[in-house]
Order: structure tokens, then sequence, then C-alpha cells
């Protein structure tokens, strides 16, 4: 693979951990630049490890892996996109009226591999095509902390701006993005 083909996959690999970055930073109160750089740090990682795994998995279990990605992608996503849309239209209790400041370690870990599902699948197709994974990897997870970190920051704005109602469009995103995952996968098998 060349450089421009492995950026424009690492591009593309980043843009749903983008999207859910927004919605994770509406969630939260006025999120600064250390939390941003936490999430994406977060983020990045998974997606770095996630098409390692996909890769190796790819000599012993692709036919499995590539059978259910779509699956396991959207229903993460689909279960942490409705937990964000009832969090948001449930009235808030006086504890809840307050915003977290940070999201907590396994929630954006969860959401984090939810969105790295389709990394671990391009992993699989590069075992195939013989690609150094390591640089790929480097890239994908270099991509997603940038555009995760950038997407934190997008979510504060935007939570500003539209309120509790912003999480619930977060979580819209989210099931958005699993429907798609779902979608594109299922259309391909046709």
């Amino acid at each position: 693979m060349n450089i421009a083909s492995t950026a424009l996959l690492a591009l593309a690999m980043s843009t749903d951990a983008f999207a859910a970055a927004v919605g994770k930073g509406t969630a939260l109160q006025k999120p600064r630049w250390s939390e941003a750089l936490r999430t994406g740090a977060i983020f990045g990682i998974i997606e770095a490890i996630t098409p390692v795994v996909g890769w190796a998995l790819g000599y012993a279990a692709s036919s499995y892996v590539k059978s259910w990605d779509h699956w396991i992608a959207f229903t993460l996503l689909g279960i942490l996109g409705a937990r964000m849309i009832v969090a948001a239209l449930k009235a808030p209790t006086e504890e809840e009226t307050e915003k977290p400041a940070r999201h907590g370690f396994w929630l954006l870990a969860i959401t984090g591999f939810a969105t790295s599902i389709d990394a671990m699948a391009v992993g699989v197709g590069l075992a195939f095509l013989d690609v150094n994974i390591v640089p790929v990897a480097a890239a994908i997870g270099f991509a997603t902390f940038l555009m995760v970190t950038i997407g934190v920051m997008v979510g504060r704005l935007l939570g500003n701006i539209a309120g509790r109602w912003a999480e619930a469009i977060g979580g819209v995103l989210l099931i958005g993005i699993g429907c798609v995952i779902l979608y594109e996968h299922l259309t391909a098998l046709q």
C-alpha cells in the first residue's frame, strides 16, 4: 500500500469515530482540550489495535469475523445510541441537571470498539493482500486520534447551542452509523 492509499484508508476508518465523538462532546459540560485529547487517545489506540487483531484473525477465521462484524457494530452502536436518546428525553433529576466533566473510561472504550469493528474487518482483508499492517494501523490510530479530538470539541459547540437535544442527536448519529454499517454489509452480500 502506498502513502496516499494508507492516508485515505485512515481517514475513512476515522469518520465514524468522529461522529461518535461529536455525540460524546455534546453530552459533557464544556469539555476541555484535556478531555478531548484523552478521548482521542482512547479511540485512537483502540482503532490502531483492531486492524492488527483483524489482520491476525484473517489467517485463522476470516469468514467468521467478516460475517459478523457488521452485526456486532450495529448492536453496540444501537445500544449506545438508544441509551443517549433515552437519557436526553427523560426528565432530568436534580443530580443530572449538571453534565459530567468527563466520560468514564469504559464507556469511551466500548464506543471506541464499536466504531472500530470496521477497522478489524479491514485488517482481515489486508491479511490476504500481504500488507505490512503496522504502518497502516498506526495511520488509522493517528487519524482517529485527531478526528475524535476535534469531534469532541465540535460537540462542545453543538452542546452549547442545542443543549439536551444535542445528546439525542448524538444518539441518533450512533444508531445511524450502525445502520449504515449494517446496510453496507448486507447490500454487499447481494
